[in-house]
């Protein structure tokens, strides 16, 4: 099985379970899986967040999704148990495709080490 097909199959595996779990029958899309990783990182899952903290947890989901490639590396977490990373490697110019299947495949990767998906 190519790479790519492995890739979908795992990425539409994924996307089943958690629109499963989390959704009314629509399927999450990719802004929606990554604020649910940002949620799992933080810890803080039966919280309401307000719109700037939402995307700080996109952004703590792309840093740890990310960090494996070595653009971020985690540093510390601040007084409220917020993670925070620095960039070690700037992200090469991506066109719009090219994000989406890097993050596709980042967040594949993540749901593989946390035994979500096999």
């Amino acid at each position: 099985m190519s790479r790519d097909t492995q890739l979908k199959e795992r990425w539409e595996q994924l996307v089943n379970i958690l629109s499963n779990q989390f959704s009314q029958g629509e399927d999450l899309d990719l802004d929606a899986i990554i604020y649910l990783i940002g949620v799992q990182e933080l810890g803080k899952v039966h919280q309401t967040f307000k719109k700037d903290e939402k995307l700080n947890l996109m952004h703590i989901a792309i840093c740890r999704l990310l960090e494996p490639y070595g653009f971020y590396e985690f540093e510390y977490f601040d007084e409220d148990g917020w993670p925070h990373f620095k960039v070690k490697e700037e992200l090469p110019p991506l066109k719009a495709g090219e994000q989406s299947v890097l993050m596709k495949e980042a967040i594949v990767n993540y749901f593989l080490e946390k035994e979500l998906i096999d």
